[in-house]
């Protein structure tokens, strides 16, 4: 059944449980606004913890924001789209862009993770949906949001919450101190990714106490082409993957969603 909301309906895409931290307040934003939030989780996110904990911590953050369960979805395990191997499995990806947009005609606006180089998930996340939306040519509802990279940080540190000046100009948007303390105390709220956020937390709570705008930039597919910047990415130095992978992964993808401006 196609949906139908006068106001149209605010799409986020997250590659794992808690990535939605990235747009806490664009969430809240586009509520407030009155469109219908739909969130949805692309992969398991079975490689740190079990997946429903996960799923279970995602659900009671952006509850907290004020999204209905029933507008969150996890469609990782359905479509055995795997945590770290999203790019094994771009078909099934592509497949359900179809499918979902087929079905939700109405979707006004769509958030995606940043071509940043910070994890492989994120950036075949990217690609996918910027390639099918501008083989549909519809590029001009789709912004990107910074998770994490480590452009010009020495290792083992990274930057998070930090766009690259690469995607091009930001669009901020001022966020009120009483806000942002919100949003710290459900950065806390992950307890499955204690290792994790021992590493992200210290850079959160520093952004959100001395900055804390939402920070969201259009996209532009032409990006694809390129690293996403200059010298080793976080994924790269890590081990996940490395970028012949990644642009094998992405040349599959525009064969799927051929783009006549490319």
């Amino acid at each position: 059944m196609r949906t139908n909301n006068t106001l149209g309906i605010a799409l986020f895409l997250f590659a794992h449980q808690d990535d939605e931290f990235g747009v806490f307040f664009q969430i809240e934003r586009e509520l407030r606004a009155g469109r219908q939030v739909r969130c949805v989780f692309i992969t398991d996110g079975g490689q740190t913890a079990d997946p429903k904990r996960r799923n279970s911590e995602s659900q009671r953050a952006l509850s907290k924001l004020g999204v209905p369960q029933e507008n969150i979805m996890f469609i990782g395990r359905c479509l055995a789209l795997l945590d770290g191997a999203l790019h094994e499995n771009v078909e099934s990806l592509a497949n359900w862009l179809v499918s979902f947009f087929d079905m939700h005609s109405n979707i006004q606006s769509c958030f995606i993770p940043a071509w940043e180089g910070g994890h492989p998930d994120h950036d075949v996340l990217h690609a996918a949906t910027t390639y099918f939306l501008a083989y549909h040519d519809r590029l001009e509802i789709l912004r990107q949001y910074s998770l994490y990279n480590n452009y010009n940080c020495p290792k083992p540190f990274f930057r998070i919450l930090s766009p690259l000046m690469e995607n091009g100009p930001i669009e901020y948007q001022a966020v009120s101190i009483k806000d942002r303390l919100r949003y710290i105390r459900l950065c806390l709220g992950y307890p499955s990714q204690f290792k994790t956020w021992i590493g992200l937390f210290p850079f959160a709570l520093a952004h959100f106490i001395f900055d804390g705008a939402q920070a969201l930039q259009q996209v532009d597919i032409k990006r694809l082409s390129s690293r996403p910047h200059s010298g080793p990415l976080y994924y790269e130095y890590r081990n996940f993957l490395d970028w012949a992978t990644m642009q094998r992964t992405v040349n599959q993808l525009h064969k799927i969603f051929p783009c006549k401006s490319l």
